[in-house]
């Protein structure tokens, strides 16, 4: 039977190919992002479900677009995809931004109300289906360096935010008792625009996660 797993993000997930001319971007191809690389990995006996927008946040709305507040969708999301196996869940780095002024401990709490909401998520819309089980992904630390002058000031001291948000995901995860992935042991931020991955990142993740689906039996 084919396990289905859905990856809920940011544009680590949607495939953000990074530039230094600003917007709009382009979208790596689907055998480039991570979410591929993690499908090849897999084989044909699993579906992923890529479920990535950029900006996305965990749970705090964004004054300049009321569309990614990530807990305000992704009851919707998992109800939508049931039934599933696994939710590969990499979620924070938006959260950093200036003008939210959240700590990284705020962060990981963000990141907790969707860890509740997809173990609350059994049954969907009118079916039986079991939640499914989680992945908590820490995103990697911003780049010390953002070329752009606006990435600059969106991001003003995020990356020492990001730095601490590994260890309070890893206590998350012990604490809630699910699988914990720390992006930043296998790669570090490379995209040319200091936030986003780079072909070679994508490459790192997608295999390292698909390591980590096989190794402890997330879908068998």
């Amino acid at each position: 039977m084919t396990k289905r797993i859905m990856c809920f993000g940011d544009s680590l997930t949607w495939g953000w190919k990074p530039t230094l001319a600003g917007i709009p971007v382009e979208r790596y191809r689907k055998e480039e992002r991570w979410t591929g690389v993690l499908a090849r990995e897999l084989g044909s006996n699993f579906e992923i479900i890529e479920e990535g927008l950029s900006g996305r946040t965990t749970n705090v709305d964004d004054p300049l677009d009321p569309r990614l507040n990530g807990a305000m969708y992704l009851p919707s999301a998992l109800a939508s995809h049931l039934p599933l196996d696994l939710v590969v869940l990499m979620l924070g780095t938006n959260d950093t931004k200036a003008y939210f002024n959240r700590t990284p401990f705020e962060i990981a709490a963000g990141v907790s109300t969707l860890v509740g909401q997809i173990a609350l998520s059994m049954g969907g819309v009118g079916t039986a289906y079991p939640a499914p089980r989680v992945l908590l992904v820490a995103p990697p630390p911003l780049a010390a360096e953002m070329p752009s002058a606006w990435f600059a000031e969106l991001f003003k001291g995020g990356r020492a935010k990001t730095l601490q948000m590994a260890q309070l995901y890893r206590d998350l995860a012990t604490f809630a008792q699910i699988p914990f992935f720390e992006a930043g042991s296998v790669l570090a931020t490379e995209g040319v625009d200091g936030i986003h991955f780079s072909e070679g990142n994508n490459v790192a993740l997608g295999t390292a996660l698909a390591e980590a689906v096989n190794s402890q039996g997330f879908c068998r």
